[in-house]
């Protein structure tokens, strides 16, 4: 599948489903609290897309079942929202969220401590998962390969100790949910795909603060971290313009 170049307005019609995207995050940051299911929060994304005029973009793809998805603590990616799912103090939520308007996506994603009571390492898997979101960003400039992108992600990721999801990576977006290219958060300088103006990619971090090895459960969509770590979770769409990264999501 050929790698689809955005015009200027195209772009801004991006630029308009990711700030929507960005007003529902922005919404469900303020609602997560110990006591608050993951089914409160996927009732109030999906009033929020409602009340914003925009469609969700993850429901029904694949049959997946929601509008959101919520992953906890060693959840990964892809977490069902459900009444039973209830947020704990020190917990951690990852909250993935996406939407169209007009024929074009929005992707974005959070990770939100539950209240003000988690670790200091959970704090620094935050901290260093977001850092490195801004890395990828950084590296998206025409005339770089995909996997600058990945290397810069992955190598501040494991110098702070953290390691990178092999299995789940970033991919273009624009009249589809997933486009071509692949974006993984790991990689080599120099290799890949070149980066082309009107390009946008979904540049998204997964890292796990112990090994990056993953499972599915039965599911068939929740990932989790083999060996019961934690995960966080950061996302933007960010477009390749001559003038740099431009981020649509924020």
């Amino acid at each position: 599948m050929a790698i689809v170049c955005k015009s200027a307005a195209e772009i801004e019609k991006m630029r308009h489903s990711g700030r929507i995207v960005r007003e529902v995050l922005d919404h469900l940051r303020t609602l997560v609290a110990p006591g608050v299911s993951t089914m409160d929060l996927e009732r109030a994304a999906e009033q929020k897309m409602k009340d914003l005029g925009a469609k969700p973009a993850f429901k029904g793809y694949y049959d997946y079942p929601c509008v959101l998805c919520t992953s906890i603590n060693d959840e990964i990616v892809h977490g069902i929202p459900s009444a039973k799912r209830v947020l704990k103090a020190g917990d951690i939520v990852s909250i993935d969220c996406g939407v169209v308007v007009d024929g074009y996506y929005g992707d974005a994603a959070i990770t939100v401590p539950a209240d003000d009571s988690i670790t200091p390492e959970l704090h620094k898997l935050l901290d260093v998962t977001e850092a490195s979101l801004y890395r990828g960003i950084e590296a998206a400039r025409i005339g770089n390969a995909v996997g600058d992108v990945g290397a810069a992600v992955q190598e501040f990721v494991e110098a702070n100790g953290f390691s990178v999801v092999r299995e789940f990576v970033g991919h273009g977006i624009g009249t589809r949910l997933h486009e071509e290219p692949q974006v993984p958060n790991f990689g080599t300088r120099g290799h890949g795909a070149r980066l082309r103006e009107g390009m946008v990619l979904a540049i998204e971090p997964m890292v796990n603060s112990g090994q990056p090895g993953t499972r599915v459960l039965d599911d068939k969509w929740t990932a989790v971290t083999v060996d019961g770590s934690y995960s966080a979770h950061f996302e933007h769409c960010v477009a390749v313009t001559r003038d740099g990264p431009m981020i649509l999501t924020q």
